[in-house]
């Protein structure tokens, strides 16, 4: 069923619709782990990172409603199913049960750090395609990059 119809031709779209839908998944996921960590790290820094932790919730909590409302304006159902998210994420595992501070500041660089290459290929897929959606993707991977800066600072000190 065809509810919005697209302003892109069928090519460009399918990539931005790709595009879209797994900047969502991403999003979602490392929005998931970055909570399951802040709820169990421990540890002497624990208050510094706890807070840092749901400033990338927050975050990735924002810009997957966006990216799942732009899949929405050019008629692309986004899928942010827990399922779909598993079986499709880049971000990887959060530990389980208690993380330590060194660890969880650790856990997050890998996380974003991965989030960030795929955010990048996607800056890449649709420049040509769809400018708007390629500007969306740039200001996501600019916010997460200083995320990423804070995180690697934090695990240096």
């Amino acid at each position: 069923m065809d509810v919005v119809k697209s302003p892109l031709p069928d090519a460009d779209l399918k990539t931005v619709g790709e595009a879209l839908q797994g900047a969502l998944v991403d999003l979602v996921d490392l929005s998931l782990v970055a909570k399951q960590v802040h709820w169990n790290v421990v540890g002497p820094r624990f208050r510094s990172v706890h807070l840092q932790l749901d400033e990338v919730v927050d975050t990735a909590r924002q810009h997957s409603d966006t990216v799942a409302e732009r899949a929405s304006t050019l008629g692309v159902p986004p899928d942010g199913r827990a399922k779909t998210v598993a079986d499709t994420s880049g971000v990887g595992v959060a530990p389980e049960g208690w993380v330590k501070d060194t660890d969880a500041v650790g856990t997050l660089v890998d996380a974003l750090g991965a989030v960030i290459a795929r955010m990048r290929a996607r800056v890449d897929s649709t420049g040509e395609a769809d400018p708007v959606s390629q500007d969306l993707f740039i200001g996501i991977t600019a916010d997460l990059e200083k995320h990423h800066w804070m995180f690697q600072a934090e695990n240096r000190g």
